[in-house]
């Protein structure tokens, strides 16, 4: 059985082959969203995609974060990471989620306040940006293909 089947199981629900592949293919896409993994699923709505990842987050096998302008993406639950997002060209690099450490370690004492690493995404400007001339212009839903959240 496995892991989605058993998770299913558990609560009294069926497994689907639009299930699972939904699952495969955040699994192989990385960070996905609702929109490209209907792509990449035959015969697979974006309806059923939605529901079908938000079933999968309260599994926990999924997680979403929102990376700037665009609908949220999905990743496997085990991807752990922050990302950082430069506002001029829309890069995105995934940084392990120790580098918040202090801050979150600063913040549980202080105020008592636990972070979700999984949501939190840093945002300024890449090395090549800052270096060069570009402004600091939010990036385009064209030019990342995300929406904006």
């Amino acid at each position: 059985m496995t892991e989605l089947s058993a998770a299913l199981h558990a609560r009294g629900l069926r497994m689907t082959p639009q299930r699972q592949g939904v699952l495969d293919a955040v699994r192989s896409m990385g960070h996905a969203t609702p929109e490209q993994i209907a792509d990449a699923v035959a015969d697979v709505d974006v309806a059923t995609v939605y529901r079908t990842l938000e079933l999968l987050e309260e599994l926990g096998l999924v997680r979403h974060t929102h990376l700037g302008h665009g609908a949220a993406t999905y990743r496997p639950a085990d991807d752990d990471h922050i990302h950082v997002v430069c506002h001029a060209c829309g890069r995105r690099i995934d940084q392990p989620a120790t580098l918040v450490d202090d801050l979150a370690d600063t913040l549980l004492q202080r105020e008592g306040f636990v972070i979700d690493r999984a949501h939190l995404t840093l945002f300024g400007r890449c090395r090549d940006c800052a270096a060069g001339a570009t402004p600091a212009a939010p990036v385009t839903r064209e030019q990342t293909g995300h929406h904006r959240h």
